[in-house]
């Protein structure tokens, strides 16, 4: 354990429903839900507006939808969101080389491996400038917790929500613990919560008087041991840079359960190429294909097939994928599935027997093709085109009026609220969804960055710029304290400002 508060835990607040609000102006200081909008879709993220109705992470749309009937509905952009997740993550990354992100929205920082901090006061210091700096890059704010471990730090964090900072100076771990709650501590969920309530256990405090054999005995070991170290606040986790991934996967849920054997599998093919597309992105292959189908019954059935080496051709995902479909009975229905890949690998060795028996599909496919072009006209009547999904929360650009959002679309109409980041609340305009002057737009960003305004903040201009100024060593962004090495190379014990 540390001597001193230097682990940062940072949480942006409500983070998706807050960037909706930054970037439409007439919903801020209004309750926003952002998730799922279908009959089976679930709450990504919920604005404080929203949550003083009880609407929270996780619950089911129709749900939050009853308790808060009045409350603005939207889709999760998550390329918005991880635009903005970039810019704050370069803002750590400027703090330390240790940085440890759990979400877009959630990381951890060393600041001691940064030499940014080295006690409370330099701590506080650098938490309260990292959350400047993040409101004027992002428009957003993020609370702070510092602590001498990653499971104080988080705790810290939750007791700062929103918009605040907390540090827990080392030594008084134990007596902030003390009458927390059990499910305080990580790990602890309903389950694992009610099990220690029936054996009479509340509080954290409760957990360390009941000593670790006890805690064996009800948990198992491992468990059992984890929970009481964590009761008498030892965690000496360290911050990691680089979490390797451990699988790829995509899954959807249907609005209706599907029954039809042929489009399950139209289905599988769609997720598998989504799939690959995320292996490739990421830059890596996988040896095992995995399969997952939960049924009308909420039964949910995995299946997994392991290939003679790692791919990332979508075609023999596909392939994999549509195998182990066969096994799997979808009579009663399907409400979800996905594919996945693990077994995951920087580089390709493509099955051959796979990749041979793929093409010569495909040149017989090629020749019916060629023969039914000859047998039969081509049918010359032109397709319909399809006519627009506009989702709401959607950005929108109109000939006439400018950049908007979509409020709501539905018997061929679509509903436009025209504002920006930087307008007040905009005026609310009606067209038709096939409207040929209206079409889809990027977002808008939440802070316009003026030259002036650059000027003022060195830190913004640094991560606009994306510049690296020493590659060997993060240098403290300006404003931080760093402290200085003595002649021996070890840290001395003065402070000065960074140039």
């Amino acid at each position: 354990m540390r001597t001193a508060p230097t682990i940062l835990h940072l949480d942006m607040d409500a983070f998706y429903a807050s960037a909706e609000q930054a970037a439409k102006p007439s919903l801020r200081g209004k309750a926003v839900v952002v998730g799922g909008l279908g009959p089976r879709g679930v709450v990504a993220t919920a604005s404080y507006e929203a949550r003083v109705f009880g609407v929270h992470s996780a619950m089911p749309m129709a749900q939050a939808r009853r308790l808060a009937p009045n409350a603005a509905y939207l889709t999760p952009r998550f390329g918005f969101y991880r635009q903005i997740s970039e810019q704050v993550m370069t803002l750590l990354r400027a703090l330390s080389p240790l940085v440890e992100p759990l979400s877009l929205d959630e990381a951890f920082v060393d600041l001691e491996a940064g030499g940014v901090a080295w006690d409370e006061e330099s701590a506080r210091l650098v938490g309260v400038r990292l959350r400047a700096d993040i409101r004027s890059v992002t428009g957003l704010t993020g609370s702070v917790g510092l602590a001498a471990s990653k499971m104080l730090a988080k705790i810290a964090s939750e007791q700062a929500k929103p918009d605040g900072l907390v540090l827990i100076p080392p030594g008084t771990e134990r007596a902030l613990l003390g009458p927390m709650s059990v499910r305080t501590l990580p790990g602890v969920g309903p389950a694992t919560g009610d099990h220690l309530r029936r054996a009479g256990i509340t509080t954290v405090d409760e957990i360390a008087e009941a000593g670790e054999d006890e805690l064996v005995r009800l948990l198992g070991k491992a468990h059992g041991q984890a929970l009481y170290a964590m009761a008498l606040a030892r965690d000496d986790r360290p911050v990691v840079a680089e979490r390797e991934a451990k699988s790829v996967s995509v899954e959807d849920t249907y609005d209706v359960d599907i029954h039809d054997r042929i489009r399950v599998g139209l289905e599988v093919r769609r997720l598998a190429d989504r799939c690959v597309r995320r292996l490739r992105d990421a830059g890596l292959s996988g040896r095992t294909i995995v399969l997952k189908v939960r049924r009308y019954d909420f039964s949910t059935l995995t299946r997994s097939e392991t290939l003679r080496g790692p791919t990332d051709d979508p075609a023999v995902v596909r392939e994999a994928a549509g195998r182990l479909l066969e096994s799997v009975d979808t009579t009663g229905g399907v409400r979800l599935l996905g594919v996945g890949v693990t077994g995951l690998a920087d580089y390709t060795q493509e099955d051959l027997f796979a990749q041979a028996h793929l093409a010569a599909g495909e040149a017989v496919a090629e020749e019916r093709s060629e023969e039914e072009s000859v047998a039969e006209p081509a049918d010359e009547t032109p397709e319909a085109p399809a006519e627009p999904v506009w989702r709401a929360g959607q950005d929108v650009r109109h000939t006439d009026h400018g950049h908007g959002w979509v409020q709501g679309s539905g018997l061929g109409r679509v509903t436009i609220r025209f504002e920006t980041p930087d307008s007040g609340p905009g005026r609310v305009r009606t067209f038709r969804t096939d409207d040929p002057r209206l079409e889809p737009a990027d977002p808008l960003p939440l802070v316009s960055r003026r030259p002036e305004a650059a000027a003022e903040s060195p830190q913004a201009a640094e991560v606009s710029s994306e510049a690296v100024e020493d590659s060997a060593r993060p240098q403290a962004p300006s404003g931080f304290a760093s402290r200085p090495k003595s002649r021996s190379g070890g840290v001395g014990g003065g402070a000065t400002s960074s140039p």
